[in-house]
């Protein structure tokens, strides 16, 4: 059975186009629930095309839950929003799943425009204010010797040099200086509802989802996707996070909610079937870490792995590629599987360790 299959087992698309109701088009909305509506929003991220924004009637005004890239597009686009869908009513609450700028990129402007304020987990507004604000004119040297450790020759160091440093700072607004905080089981009142809070990492340090049982909604940002896996990755700023591992583990938070919950991706369309998704992306790192270990005969680089783990394309991506390869070889680490090692050229080489050999 191929990969498409499999990834959709077990999942239904209430909204998507060979069911019933429509997807919403640029500047439009769609009502999944009563006061809850769907807002697509396009962004400049091959592969992607289109984030999932969300609308949330509350009270006297409008709770918005992420907010699309820094772009005059976009902002044009939140204008026809406000003119056609608000009601005449103001936004009073910005809430962002996290801090990636398809998620984050537009949350200073409406922060300005409507005097409303930022609602985030520490984690995530400190890491996007920090990003923000971290601006070189060069790519400073720990990142080249990060590189380095991974594999990268003197041409790839050359084009990350090239790429320059600070570059997420052109991708969102001005981030405020000031938040409102949420933590793992909050309840965020929203137009009459709780919404409890959710925290995932691997793919950012605490992203927020959001779940409502009166609903049966879950707002699972990039934590849960149907179609694709959320992007898990290690990179110079925490160069031995265990990513996967903390992702695997976030995933368990899931647990308790019904099986019948429909679910409010970012990207891709709105599903049902949360734990047959789970249980997916689980198994899908787990085939990943099994190709890893099988491999193994011998020491192999970051680089090396990477013809392994990804099939496609990936020379346009292949720090992202690389940011991969490391969380599950960190994984593998961690778990006592595999060992690291620096070669005479300065780059880690990992192989399978004492345990794993013996376990042959």
């Amino acid at each position: 059975m191929s990969e498409i299959d499999q990834r959709n087992i077990g999942l239904s698309f209430p909204f998507a186009d060979h069911a019933a109701g429509p997807r919403p088009g640029d500047a439009e909305v769609f009502e999944l629930r009563p006061g809850v509506f769907w807002l697509r929003m396009p962004i400049p991220i091959p592969g992607l095309d289109y984030i999932n924004l969300w609308l949330l009637r509350d009270g006297e005004g409008w709770t918005v839950v992420d907010t699309g890239v820094r772009s005059s597009k976009l902002q044009a686009l939140w204008q026809q929003v406000f003119e056609r869908h608000l009601d005449g009513k103001p936004i009073t609450r910005i809430l962002c799943t996290h801090f990636h700028p398809d998620h984050l990129g537009l949350a200073g402007w409406l922060h300005e425009r409507w005097q409303a304020p930022l609602w985030m987990t520490l984690g995530e507004w400190s890491f996007g204010r920090m990003l923000s604000l971290d601006a070189q004119a060069e790519v400073p040297p720990e990142v080249l010797h990060f590189y380095s450790r991974v594999g990268f020759d003197e041409a790839g160091l050359d084009k990350i040099k090239q790429s320059g440093f600070g570059n997420f700072r052109k991708a969102v607004t001005e981030i405020p200086r000031y938040y409102h905080r949420i933590v793992e089981g909050d309840l965020v009142r929203i137009g009459g509802h709780d919404w409890r809070v959710i925290i995932g990492r691997g793919h950012s340090p605490e992203h927020a989802s959001l779940y409502c049982a009166e609903l049966n909604l879950l707002i699972s940002g990039d934590q849960v996707l149907p179609r694709i896996s959320p992007h898990i990755g290690v990179y110079p700023g925490e160069p031995e996070a265990c990513s996967l591992t903390l992702y695997l583990r976030s995933l368990d938070r899931f647990a308790d909610l019904p099986a019948d919950v429909w679910v409010m991706p970012s990207h891709g369309d709105v599903f049902v079937g949360l734990h047959a998704r789970i249980a997916y992306l689980k198994r899908h790192h787990q085939e990943r870490l099994d190709i890893l270990m099988q491999a193994m005969d011998r020491p192999m680089t970051v680089l090396d792995t990477l013809p392994l783990l990804f099939k496609r394309d990936i020379k346009d991506h292949i720090t992202l590629a690389a940011g991969e390869a490391m969380a599950h070889l960190h994984h593998l680490m961690l778990e006592g599987q595999v060992q690291r090692s620096l070669n005479a050229q300065g780059v880690y080489e990992y192989s399978r360790s004492v345990m794993a050999e013996a376990a042959q």
